[in-house]
């Protein structure tokens, strides 16, 4: 096994558990099983992506200052289809392979060491507590005269999921995640202790 905390092939299991979500394009996504729950009679679990999952923002930048230029995160599929081949081609130089993964973009391959000059911290707009994010930069490139980055986040990318009646493991909807926030968080905390 690698040095790494967890193996870097979804076949090379030893006591880690895998499963794989599928979005409704059909898109999959393989993830460690982080937390396996039951509440009430049901399975919940708490996932962790195998791959790394990465966020591709553009730049604008209004003249000289650095400090000024924004950063708009790519979210549409049409965009990410138009530069999706620069990205996967930027990545691999450094042998990372770009995927479209379900429910977010991932990267294989082992990420560079944090540089603390190229994190973006971003403020998260609906946090009460102003909360931030911050992200690694991996790549830049530019299509058609537009800047874009690559960004990893710092933090973990976490998946709530539950079985359905077949077995089979679903993302939580947001409404079914609000409404079991309390009661999860709870239960893990006690894991915890």
């Amino acid at each position: 096994m690698s040095s790494s905390q967890f193996p870097q092939e979804p076949w090379q299991t030893d006591d880690v558990s895998i499963t794989t979500l599928t979005d409704e394009s059909g898109r999959s996504i393989n993830c460690y099983i982080e937390k396996d729950l039951e509440v009430d009679g049901s399975q919940y679990l708490l996932l962790l992506p195998v791959d790394s999952p990465v966020a591709i923002v553009a730049w604008d930048d209004d003249g000289e200052d650095e400090e000024l230029a924004q950063a708009t995160l790519i979210e549409d599929e049409t965009e990410i289809d138009w530069i999706f081949s620069d990205a996967k081609a930027v990545l691999a130089e450094q042998n990372l392979t770009l995927n479209r993964s379900a429910f977010t973009l991932t990267v294989a391959g082992q990420l560079p060491e944090v540089d603390e000059e190229e994190i973006l911290t971003v403020e998260i707009e609906d946090s009460m507590e102003g909360n931030s994010e911050e992200f690694q930069l991996l790549a830049s490139f530019y299509h058609q005269q537009q800047e874009y980055g690559i960004y990893a986040p710092l933090d973990p990318l976490l998946f709530f999921a539950h079985r359905n009646r077949q077995g089979q493991v679903e993302l939580l909807s947001p409404e079914e995640f609000q409404k079991l926030r309390p009661l999860l968080e709870d239960l893990l905390f006690e894991e915890l202790d």
